[in-house]
């Protein structure tokens, strides 16, 4: 399928059929959704900015905590900035090996594409990481420059890290040096020269979303919080995501 990229916004890469896929249906989360982490969104969004005007951005890794925004982003720049050209191509880790094809048949388009890489992690032995690599950097020739990656993980350093890893690291005139397999870990993330990081919310910051959420709540404010920190519990959870779920449950 041919994607007209004037009219659709996102597609996602599906494997079986060798090409992207057109979504329809948006998620219609905005920037003003996303409590709790105004200063991971307010860097984001310049740098996301200075991509669309054709200025130096970075690549955007955004890791940490579930449920805390990191998907979101993506989700609100996609509904804010599509009318300025800004695209999403979003494609699974495990069909990274398609990866170059797909930045292949962006080059020369006018619209600016973020390629999203949800939850990727990889663990001991797994290789596809180097696909993205090379598109990242590491190629002889450059990535596009209407293509940005930005990807997802709970892990700052996206690969799985093991004690026996650090057995290699030495101490040479008061500089750490990592072994060879510490340095190919390391590799990956460094290519993002954006890190935002998302952390737990303390109940007092779960407690400010639900406000935020419930603003025009007129009932027993405390037995609203009481409510709210016991569907916490059930979760072992107070993040944003959390907080929108007992929302949406006391709705009902």
């Amino acid at each position: 399928m041919t994607i007209n990229w004037d009219s659709i916004h996102a597609a996602i890469w599906r494997p079986a059929n060798g090409q992207l896929r057109a979504v329809k249906r948006l998620d219609s989360v905005c920037f003003d959704d996303l409590l709790g982490i105004e200063h991971q969104c307010a860097a984001f969004k310049d740098n996301i900015e200075s991509f669309l005007h054709g200025e130096l951005a970075n690549n955007m890794l955004l890791w940490g905590s579930r449920g805390t925004g990191k998907s979101s982003l993506i989700k609100a720049a996609l509904n804010y900035y599509g009318c300025e050209g800004l695209r999403v191509i979003e494609i699974d880790k495990d069909d990274l090996a398609n990866l170059c094809e797909v930045v292949d048949e962006l080059h020369g388009l006018p619209q600016r594409f973020i390629i999203f890489c949800d939850d990727l992690s990889f663990d001991e032995g797994e290789t596809s990481y180097k696909h993205l690599k090379s598109v990242l950097e590491g190629s002889i020739e450059l990535p596009p420059e209407n293509v940005l990656v930005c990807a997802t993980s709970n892990r700052r350093h996206i690969i799985t890290e093991q004690k026996s890893d650090n057995s290699a690291v030495d101490l040479i005139n008061g500089e750490l040096h990592y072994g060879d397999t510490v340095e190919e870990k390391l590799s990956l993330a460094d290519r993002f020269g954006l890190w935002l990081s998302f952390y737990p919310n303390n109940t007092a910051q779960y407690l400010a979303i639900v406000d935020r959420l419930f603003a025009d709540f007129g009932g027993d404010r405390s037995a609203l919080h009481l409510a709210a920190k016991q569907f916490a519990m059930t979760r072992a959870s107070k993040s944003g995501r959390t907080a929108r779920q007992f929302y949406l449950q006391w709705r009902q």
